[in-house]
């Protein structure tokens, strides 16, 4: 920016008031003047990294035991299938989404499907992550973006016949997968569909707590009741409103209590995986949206479960 000698001479008030405002607005410019994308960018990245800790991406995606390379993948998977490794997700070119489009994140979240057009198979959630708003995946995908890259290869899925065979998997989506997306229900309350989203879509919930079929496929008329042969070979608890087989006894403030830290009704803490989604995920989550899904779960039908 250049200034006019001659103007700034035009006398001594306005002298001083002129090249004030101009030399101010010079500096506010250099120090804080950002172009409102970059700012739209930013705040994206920000919105991102909360929806990445409600998704639970960390547990499945960073090596527990021994301890991994963060969203490096290589955790093992235990299932009646066989044995899963979550792959890398890191901006890895060559091992993880480096080279991946937008486009490519949407099909895989969207669709269950690869670059390359195969599918994925189905211990990747994206049965419930098909629901997820486009703006939600928007912003995680700038998060991811910020992911620092880890050169760590895949491992190949441990899986027994026919599941090792990956087309086998088109049949189990022919059964139990439909790309949709989370519709709010209208005679619902905000609270109950914010809770909705968050246990159904983001946080998949019912992905560990509703039993599955013999194919894998869920339950879904006893949802969340609980699941004898969930990932690991642990059982995952009813956390329908039933009496004595789910959590009808407890108060929606015990449930955020449990989301929030772990901490259980009877002064006990959570163990197991349900450590890690605390600690992972819904610690991170605003009171509001674990008020959310306290108000979601305690409004399910109750199921004894199985």
């Amino acid at each position: 920016m250049e200034f006019d000698n001659e103007g700034c001479n035009s006398g001594p008030q306005f002298n001083f008031v002129y090249c004030g405002v101009i030399l101010l607005l010079t500096i506010a410019l250099a120090c804080f003047g950002q172009p409102a994308d970059a700012l739209a960018e930013k705040n994206a990245e920000s919105r991102g990294a909360y929806i990445f800790k409600a998704a639970g991406c960390v547990g499945c995606h960073t090596r527990a035991k021994p301890k991994g390379k963060f969203l490096a993948g290589g955790r093992r998977m235990e299932t009646p299938f066989g044995a899963f490794y979550t792959p890398n997700i890191t901006t890895d070119r060559q091992h993880g989404i480096g080279n991946w489009t937008y486009a490519d994140f949407v099909a895989a979240m969207r669709e269950g499907k690869t670059p390359d057009g195969s599918v994925y198979y189905p211990a990747f959630p994206y049965s419930s992550y098909t629901h997820i708003h486009d703006e939600d995946l928007r912003d995680l995908w700038a998060y991811l973006q910020t992911v620092p890259a880890v050169s760590e290869p895949r491992r190949e899925h441990d899986l027994i016949f026919p599941f090792s065979l990956r087309f086998s998997v088109r049949g189990w989506r022919l059964l139990y997968f439909e790309a949709s997306r989370f519709v709010p229900y209208p005679k619902k309350s905000l609270a109950w569909n914010r809770g909705a989203y968050l246990t159904r879509a983001l946080g998949h919930c019912g992905e560990c707590h509703t039993p599955r079929n013999l194919l894998g496929g869920l339950d879904k008329g006893r949802e969340l009741a609980g699941n004898k042969n969930a990932p690991d070979g642990k059982r995952v608890s009813n956390i329908t409103p039933h009496l004595k087989k789910g959590i009808g006894t407890w108060s929606e403030s015990d449930i955020r209590s449990l989301l929030r830290d772990g901490s259980l009704p009877d002064g006990d803490f959570v163990g197991g995986s349900m450590t890690e989604v605390v600690e992972n995920g819904t610690s991170h989550l605003t009171d509001k949206d674990l008020q959310a899904i306290a108000v979601f779960l305690k409004a399910l039908a109750p199921h004894e479960g199985p």
